[in-house]
Protein backbone atom coordinates (compact mmCIF):
# COMPACT_ATOMS: atom_id res chain seq x y z
CA UNK A 1 0.00 0.00 0.00
CA UNK A 2 1.12 3.51 -1.33
CA UNK A 3 1.34 6.23 1.76
CA UNK A 4 -0.74 8.09 -0.85
CA UNK A 5 -3.78 5.53 0.06
CA UNK A 6 -3.13 5.61 3.61
CA UNK A 7 -3.59 9.67 3.12
CA UNK A 8 -6.78 9.22 1.22
CA UNK A 9 -8.12 6.27 3.22
CA UNK A 10 -7.33 7.83 6.82
CA UNK A 11 -7.35 11.29 6.36
CA UNK A 12 -4.26 11.56 7.89
CA UNK A 13 -1.64 14.42 7.26
CA UNK A 14 1.15 13.34 5.10
CA UNK A 15 3.46 14.51 7.80
CA UNK A 16 1.98 11.85 10.31
CA UNK A 17 2.11 8.96 8.11
CA UNK A 18 5.72 9.48 6.92
CA UNK A 19 6.70 9.87 10.60
CA UNK A 20 5.45 7.00 11.23
CA UNK A 21 6.36 4.77 8.12
CA UNK A 22 9.87 5.85 8.54
CA UNK A 23 9.32 4.55 12.43
CA UNK A 24 10.30 8.12 13.94
CA UNK A 25 6.84 9.34 15.33
CA UNK A 26 7.41 10.08 18.43
CA UNK A 27 3.95 9.39 19.90
CA UNK A 28 0.69 8.21 18.12
CA UNK A 29 -3.35 8.93 19.40
CA UNK A 30 -5.19 5.87 19.93
CA UNK A 31 -7.74 7.44 17.29
CA UNK A 32 -5.01 7.50 14.84
CA UNK A 33 -3.78 3.88 15.81
CA UNK A 34 -7.43 2.47 16.07
CA UNK A 35 -7.93 4.00 12.11
CA UNK A 36 -4.69 1.93 10.98
CA UNK A 37 -5.67 -1.11 12.34
CA UNK A 38 -9.09 -1.41 11.21
CA UNK A 39 -7.30 -0.38 7.38
CA UNK A 40 -4.82 -2.90 7.68
CA UNK A 41 -7.40 -5.80 9.90
CA UNK A 42 -4.88 -6.17 12.30
CA UNK A 43 -4.43 -5.79 15.74
CA UNK A 44 -2.49 -3.19 17.97
CA UNK A 45 -0.35 -5.56 18.91
CA UNK A 46 1.16 -6.02 15.29
CA UNK A 47 1.36 -2.27 15.09
CA UNK A 48 4.04 -1.65 17.96
CA UNK A 49 6.93 -2.55 19.14
CA UNK A 50 8.40 -1.90 22.57
CA UNK A 51 12.20 -1.09 22.33
CA UNK A 52 14.03 -0.38 25.27
CA UNK A 53 16.20 2.52 24.56
CA UNK A 54 18.36 1.95 27.78
CA UNK A 55 19.94 -1.11 25.94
Amino acid sequence: MKISDVLRQTGFSRNAVTLMYKEIAQMIDLGALDKLCCLFECQVADMLEFADEQR
